[in-house]
């Protein structure tokens, strides 16, 4: 017996990731969000070259296709690599067969030129035909100026924001500095100290706020009637588990909840993604499109997948239009490149 569900969307990822795994420890042991940050993806993001991306891409949209995820909507950062690199990922998602919302991160970080440079390459790739958002990396790393000037590219292309948003005490001026500027059409990120309503979509990543140790953002009790989704912040992209792990920090939050919400959390996301619905996965248990199911039954795989068009892109588990063990042996090689720059 077997289930078929539409494909499944990450509603944001960092396939910039993908390679991150392995990698050698950081110089000093970070005991808070801010020294993460200083210490591992910062470090990281800076050594990445556009054929480490190339790697890193094809290898995160493959491993989601391999769990039914035939949507990503990804926010991406590469200080040193800035121009082309949304067009890199986009196409290593198109080889696969995947679809994806691509944005750059601007950030103040590397100066006023490198928020220029990360401006520059979100518009370039949006007026290109390219699929995209803004991508901007937190208020805490932007100017006010940088903030307003995302807010009108996006305006001006007629896209939203893609954003993180008061992910830890360090960026818990975000919804004041923000408020202004948000639309309707925003993507903000985390919200686990977020202050105030903002206007936008609410993507919810439980896992990766757990593994930062910021909190749990409570999205179900601090922004009720808000559209939330489901990301993985670049832990992969089996958005079963993350629906499962959704709907466990959710009832240890409240012994009321039930699995029905994780799951509209997970549907929302064809509101970013909406062909994503036409997509057809085959999994090897029979009640795959059920929340309360799905909430208590780990270990579900995918058998294959099936584009809107008919092509099947994932035959017993693999892969059809790109080799897997070529990918994660390329991908291997890559990350031996980036260990040795950190």
């Amino acid at each position: 017996m077997s289930a078929v569900t539409p494909g499944l969307v990450c509603s944001h990822h960092h396939l910039y990731s993908a390679l991150a795994r392995g990698m050698p420890a950081p110089p000093k042991q970070p005991t808070n969000f801010q020294e993460i940050l200083d210490q591992v993806w910062w470090r990281l993001d800076t050594a990445l070259d556009l054929e480490m991306l190339r790697w890193s891409a094809l290898l995160g949209a493959a491993e989601a296709l391999m769990c039914g995820t035939t949507a990503i909507v990804d926010h991406h950062e590469s200080p040193n690599a800035i121009e082309g690199s949304l067009s890199v990922i986009a196409d290593a998602c198109a080889e696969v067969g995947v679809k994806a919302v691509c944005a750059y991160g601007v950030t103040d970080r590397h100066g006023a030129d490198g928020a220029r440079r990360g401006l520059a390459e979100n518009e370039r790739f949006v007026r290109a035909g390219g699929r995209g958002m803004v991508g901007v990396h937190a208020a805490f790393t932007c100017t006010d100026s940088t903030l307003r000037a995302a807010a009108g590219l996006a305006q001006d292309l007629g896209v939203g924001v893609h954003i993180h948003v008061a992910e830890g005490p360090v960026d818990v001026s975000a919804g004041a500095r923000l408020e202004s500027l948000a639309a309707d059409n925003w993507l903000i990120v985390h919200c686990v100290n977020l202050d105030r309503e903002l206007r936008g979509t609410i993507a919810h990543n439980p896992r990766s706020n757990m593994n930062n140790a910021v909190g749990y953002a409570a999205p179900a009790r601090r922004f009720p009637g808000q559209r939330v989704v489901l990301g993985t912040d670049g832990i992969g992209a089996d958005m079963l588990e993350e629906m499962r792990l959704a709907y466990v920090a959710h009832r240890a939050d409240d012994v009321l909840a039930s699995p029905d919400t994780a799951w509209s959390w997970l549907e929302n996301g064809y509101a970013l993604v909406p062909e994503a619905r036409g997509d057809r996965v085959n999994w090897n248990y029979n009640h795959a499109d059920s929340a309360w199911h799905v909430a208590f039954t780990p270990g579900m795989r995918v058998l294959d997948v099936v584009g809107a068009d008919g092509e099947v892109l994932l035959r017993e588990g693999r892969p059809t239009r790109v080799d897997i063990d070529e990918v994660r042996a390329k991908a291997a090689e890559q990350a031996v490149r980036l260990f040795r720059l950190l």
